[in-house]
């Protein structure tokens, strides 16, 4: 194999370490735009913040994309004991934010540390604590500051409309398991980095017109519904693959997803893949995934005019605390660089 794993994990690390909440991603292209310009690429940024760029080859014009925006929350309001109410940024889990250490980032570029915590959270003082239903109207985000009202917290320059970004709590155990908020998207998003340094460094030789691509606004929607090269014929979407009941994958395999919540992906274009994973020996599984959209749908819906299909290392516990592993990334990885080369 000639993409590099390793490098894959490092970049994905190196983006899970800049907060890119839905909304609030421009440090995190700014980042995509230096690495790949380093690497002697031009990409672009759109008026909306996607990231676009042609890695060379011709004909057959194919995009690879991932997203790099990510959940988080937003500031509702400021209650009068000083705690902030917050509404969600996309779909995290509300078990998941629960405890979770945040930082809330002020339109003025200010930063303050705070967890996100049950109302009432002592179990010594609160019986019902566990029975207690979690969701926006109960879970709310203490600051470390010493703050005992509205008006102090409004002193440190925080309002409603600032962001709430979680802590990832990154880390890749020697075992080789990957465990982060947020590797949907930023393991694929990694994955597209290595690609595109093997094609810098002459590893890989293209046999198409390939662009890679990274939305800004997947988790709300409407990420890949504009910014793709208008001559694209075939959109490979790298988002994860799911893992879980009633699903095959688990997180050492690339999962092909035949199907998800908007209908069934190109039957072609899927079986190529498939094809080329039995042939090259590759370690996969066919996926359904019912609760699950993508920047191929967003696409769709634009009116562009594409073959459509989607793959991405197995990742647990989706939208929460999620766990994939290097062999996951190896799998997925080996099925992109047969894939551009076809």
């Amino acid at each position: 194999m000639k993409l590099n794993t390793n490098f894959a994990v490092q970049q994905t690390m190196q983006l899970l370490h800049i907060p890119s909440p839905t909304g609030y991603t421009m440090h995190v292209t700014q980042y995509l735009l230096d690495t790949l310009t380093n690497m002697g690429f031009k990409p672009v940024r759109n008026r909306k913040g996607s990231v676009c760029c042609t890695l060379g080859g011709e004909g057959r014009p194919l995009a690879l994309a991932a997203h790099v925006d990510t959940l988080g929350l937003m500031v509702r309001t400021i209650k009068g004991n000083g705690n902030l109410m917050f509404t969600r940024l996309g779909g995290p889990a509300y078990q998941a934010v629960e405890t979770e250490n945040v930082t809330v980032i002020t339109r003025e570029g200010k930063q303050y540390s705070g967890v996100v915590q049950l109302r009432n959270a002592s179990t010594h003082v609160n019986h019902d604590m566990n029975e207690s239903k979690r969701d926006d109207t109960t879970l709310e985000v203490l600051l470390d500051e010493n703050v005992s009202n509205k008006a102090d917290v409004e002193a440190l320059g925080i309002a409603p409309g600032d962001f709430i970004c979680l802590d990832p709590r990154a880390r890749v155990t020697e075992s080789g398991y990957i465990r982060s908020r947020f590797l949907d998207d930023k393991l694929s998003a990694g994955m597209l980095l290595a690609l595109a340094k093997g094609v810098a460094d002459k590893e890989i030789t293209l046999a198409r017109k390939t662009t890679i691509f990274f939305s800004v606004y997947e988790e709300v929607g409407h990420g890949a519904s504009t910014g793709l090269p208008q001559d694209t014929e075939d959109l490979l979407v790298v988002d994860m693959g799911c893992v879980g009941d009633d699903i095959n994958c688990t997180e050492m395999q690339v999962s092909i997803c035949a199907k998800d919540s908007g209908g069934p992906y190109d039957y072609a274009m899927t079986s190529e893949l498939i094809a080329i994973s039995k042939e090259s020996g590759i370690d996969y599984a066919v996926d359904i995934y019912p609760y699950y959209g993508s920047d191929a749908g967003t696409a769709l819906r634009s009116g562009m005019d594409i073959r459509y299909a989607l793959i991405g290392a197995g990742v647990y516990a989706s939208h929460g605390y999620e766990r994939s592993h290097v062999k996951g990334v190896e799998n997925t990885l080996r099925l992109i660089e047969e894939y551009v080369q076809k």
